[in-house]
């Protein structure tokens, strides 16, 4: 996976490899750039993922906290255990329609089982972010969609257990659209004995009601917020 930085004129400026557990915005940021917005996320002929980010030349701006690496809450590691090393990109989509918003569930299979958050998931080997947003939206909520712009790059790192029971010292690496469904249905989740347990439409007075991660709880509070 790999970071590409572009200025206003169309010129790249960096184009450096996303190393485990780091923030795209910081890898940016130590190159001497701040990240404007997002602008595409592809593969290239080779396969590598390719995140397109438009920059601009710091001007003071003081370099952002990193998070750091968390660890499920619980977990409890095995003196001498090293847990297997992982990073992987996923696609989500914050979905609307005349319904709502568009929200899955998470199963028993995850660490924050009965949570809420946005369909999507792992993008497989050599396919493309917006192809796998598509196809997850439609295994997780049998909507069909129409994807707009990439939105949002965000990450996080932590030490857990997979849903295939592995501790894993995992960077989840997620690329968020917007989309939307003209002709929206009662959601059915297709792929069932994943780890998305349920879906539904929730109003968007409505949405703070949900149980949300901690995480989509933040990214929606951003996206959805009203103008001023």
């Amino acid at each position: 996976m790999r970071v590409v930085a572009v200025d206003a004129d169309g010129n790249v400026v960096m184009d450096v490899p996303l190393g485990h557990g780091v923030d795209p915005g910081l890898l940016v940021w130590d190159h001497g750039h701040l990240p404007v917005r997002p602008l595409d996320a592809a593969r290239d002929g080779s396969g590598e993922l390719i995140i397109t980010l438009l920059v601009r030349p710091l001007d003071g701006e003081p370099r952002p906290m990193p998070a750091g690496r968390a660890q499920d809450a619980g977990l409890n590691l095995p003196k001498g255990l090293r847990p297997t090393v992982r990073q992987r990109a996923a696609g989500y989509a914050v979905v609307l329609s005349e319904r709502g918003l568009l929200t899955t569930q998470y199963s028993d299979r995850t660490a924050v089982a009965g949570r809420w958050g946005m369909p999507g998931g792992g993008i497989d080997d050599h396919e493309q972010p917006a192809e796998a947003v598509l196809r997850e939206v439609a295994e997780e909520t049998s909507q069909l969609i129409i994807l707009g712009e990439l939105i949002k790059v965000q990450t996080s790192h932590w030490i857990g257990r997979s849903p295939h029971g592995r501790i894993e010292d995992f960077h989840a690496v997620r690329l968020i659209y917007r989309g939307t469904c003209p002709e929206p249905t009662d959601p059915v989740v297709v792929d069932r004995g994943g780890t998305t347990e349920a879906a539904r439409w929730v109003s968007l007075k409505d949405w703070r009601s949900l149980a949300w991660t901690q995480n989509w709880f933040q990214v929606l509070g951003e996206l959805l917020a009203e103008p001023a």
